[in-house]
């Protein structure tokens, strides 16, 4: 009789073979995992990509089963969150894996953005890469400004309320725009339920859809080296890039220790600071939606914060145009201009390692004018908030506007041909 030791390989062989005569098994493992390999030198940076999948998943999970008890409607959602609050077991936690998830999601995601700014993640022949993760990123956007509704708490309702009402200063189909977008007159129940299914339904279905390509394209092009070496360019024998190390199992076993330290902190806040402090959870949003009673400052999730401040910071009407359309115009254009970079870029080398001084400053510019937008865009309106998001408005720019010029005047070093650890 043949030892168990060996039937089963010989029965795990044979069911993969007949598994690879129907679905290619083998071949997306060894092309995506066992085959893939990606650069010695991937650093703290590189695990954002990862952790961003982490909390997703963990969004689509919670979130499905916070639709098992949630009631759709102007009368049972806040009654419904309330219940799952109070009297779901473990509903409470649920909810703030959840709502502080997103914040978790959105920190991990501008970080992933962040190192394909210094890196050049955007460079050929990565365009189509950088494009499919902006629009990600907008789908995301979209995802949790829908999702913002859905408590029907009063800030919720108030913030809707305050970017819906943006799109009817759109010249003339800005009021029937606004009327479309809300279902009705006014936020009402119809609203939350368009806002409920695109929530729930149709978002979540295209996010995950980009997702996967997103993953495919990557695995197409190979991953970008911190100091912009190609590690294509040196292979052995059996054809492995000598600078390179296998997805599987050394990636992904770097991915999982770094991912057991990200949940350490994130459940660390989710147990003891799921509204931290009002930036995950505002206050306003444990009282119901009232449309009589306005909360004394409205203000976006901290994540949407920094383009809510270029929105104020327009203050003057142009062309017979209200203000109002111009800040709406260069929200969307501040959230939309970093998919422009594959050809704002005009350096010779990818990596920041390898940029001058140029384009270095104007990084760190960007970024503190990005963090400084975000804090005023949380504050009440004021004169001196007013002018800093202006100044800091024409900086968040000139890092896309002048790119082309200084990415070609400034010096810079040639990347090395080998990793360098």
């Amino acid at each position: 009789m043949e030892p168990l030791g060996g039937r089963i390989p010989r029965l795990w062989g044979a069911f993969v073979g007949w598994l690879d005569e129907r679905f290619p098994a083998t071949e997306t493992w060894e092309y995506h995992l066992s085959k893939y390999y990606a650069p010695k030198n991937h650093n703290f940076w590189y695990l954002m990509g990862w952790l961003a999948t982490v909390m997703l998943v963990n969004q689509l999970l919670t979130g499905i089963w916070l639709t098992m008890s949630y009631i759709p409607s102007g009368e049972g959602a806040f009654a419904s969150v309330e219940y799952i609050m109070r009297d779901v077991e473990f509903g409470w936690l649920l909810r703030y894996l959840h709502s502080t998830g997103a914040s978790a999601l959105f920190i991990v995601v501008y970080l992933h953005i962040f190192r394909g700014l210094m890196y050049g993640s955007y460079r050929k022949p990565r365009e189509l890469l950088w494009l499919i993760g902006m629009a990600i990123y907008l789908v995301l956007m979209a995802e949790g400004f829908f999702g913002y509704l859905l408590p029907w708490g009063n800030m919720s309702y108030w913030g809707a309320q305050v970017i819906v009402s943006l799109f009817g200063a759109v010249p003339f189909v800005g009021p029937g725009l606004m009327e479309w977008i809300r279902g009705d007159f006014l936020m009402s129940e119809i609203t939350l339920n368009r806002f409920f299914a695109l929530h729930v339904v149709a978002l979540p279905l295209l996010l995950v859809m980009l997702v996967f390509v997103h993953f495919v394209a990557l695995h197409h092009v190979g991953s970008t080296a911190p100091d912009g070496a190609d590690i294509k360019k040196h292979k052995d024998a059996a054809g492995k890039p000598l600078d390179g190390v296998a997805f599987w199992p050394y990636t992904v076993t770097h991915d999982v220790h770094a991912t057991v330290v990200f949940l350490f902190i994130f459940c660390a806040v989710v147990f003891f600071a799921p509204e931290m402090g009002g930036y995950f959870l505002e206050k306003p949003n444990f009282e119901m939606a009232n449309p009589l009673k306005t909360p004394e400052h409205i203000a976006p999730v901290w994540y949407y914060t920094p383009f809510y401040a270029m929105l104020r910071a327009v203050t003057y009407p142009l062309f017979g145009v209200p203000a109002k359309f111009w800040g709406l115009v260069v929200m969307a254009a501040a959230i939309i201009i970093p998919a422009m970079l594959p050809w704002l870029d005009r350096s010779r080398v990818a990596s920041m390692r390898c940029k001058g001084l140029a384009s270095k400053t104007m990084l760190g510019i960007f970024v503190v004018s990005f963090f400084i937008l975000g804090y005023l865009g949380l504050t009440p309106p004021s004169p001196w908030a007013t002018a800093l998001a202006q100044v800091c408005t024409m900086l968040y720019f000139a890092y896309f506007v002048l790119m082309p010029w200084y990415t070609q005047v400034e010096k810079t070093k040639p990347p090395p041909e080998r990793v360098t650890m």
